[in-house]
């Protein structure tokens, strides 16, 4: 039996990577996907195509996270008009840089993308009217809970969105349940950064699996409601380190 069969889940940042792999994890346990992209419109298309060959159900729609104030209507309308089970935040950028070189514009765009729309779309999603209880899942990273000095602007939006998922978790309960996940070494950077000292540092010595990741991510969606304002870490006891 399908564990979220005619379930609405709006996944951000879903064409690709880590967010296409939730897509279709979601899909067949018999949920209906709201999958957004930002500009991977080939990418969304041959998800979405994926999901339906695989007998679920998807509709895909574009927003530009570098503008909050014009991507946030799009998703206003969507929540008006379903109730969903879940939102998803997923869309994030990874770039590097550190406190001496990072840009004003290095610090906007992190932000933008990684911690206001979430936010904007948590607030969104709590005021609608079809929805009057869910979840929310935000994607996490370890180095967010353990700061360090690469990835600076990245980093300090990531740990922000810690601090949403905690205070979201207070403030919406009981009628939602806010967790993240927080992840280590899933896929190679999308920076193209190099990957050569990565598994030496963590604990289990090697790649998670993709099954291991949306297990987790299935449990979350389907977890009992007393779990809220919780950080999974899916890498291998990296933050440990």
């Amino acid at each position: 039996m399908k564990t979220l069969k005619d379930k609405k889940i709006l996944i951000t940042g879903a064409s690709k990577r880590i967010g296409r792999e939730f897509a279709l994890a979601a899909a067949r346990e018999g949920a209906f996907i709201f999958l957004h992209y930002s500009t991977s419109e080939e990418e969304a298309r041959k998800t979405q195509q994926d999901i339906r060959e695989a007998g679920g159900e998807c509709e895909r729609f574009q927003a530009d996270f570098r503008d909050p104030q014009q991507a946030i209507p799009i998703f206003e309308k969507i929540f008006a008009a379903h109730e969903m089970h879940a939102l998803v935040n997923n869309a994030s950028i990874f770039m590097q840089n550190t406190l001496r070189d990072a840009t004003l514009h290095d610090w906007d765009v992190h932000h933008a993308i990684n911690l206001t729309m979430p936010f904007l779309l948590t607030q969104t999603y709590a005021n609608s009217p079809c929805s009057t209880s869910g979840r929310i899942i935000n994607i996490l990273d370890w180095r967010a809970l353990r700061p360090g000095k690469d990835h600076f602007a990245y980093t300090i939006s990531k740990a922000g969105l810690v601090a949403l998922t905690e205070a979201s978790a207070l403030s919406l309960a009981p009628a939602f349940q806010v967790n993240g996940l927080a992840l280590g070494a899933i896929l190679p950077p999308s920076d193209g950064g190099d990957t050569s000292n990565i598994i030496k540092q963590v604990p289990a010595g090697r790649w998670a699996n993709l099954d291991e990741l949306t297990r987790t991510f299935l449990f979350l969606l389907t977890a009992p409601q007393y779990i809220t304002g919780e950080i999974i870490h899916v890498d291998g006891g990296r933050h440990l380190v």
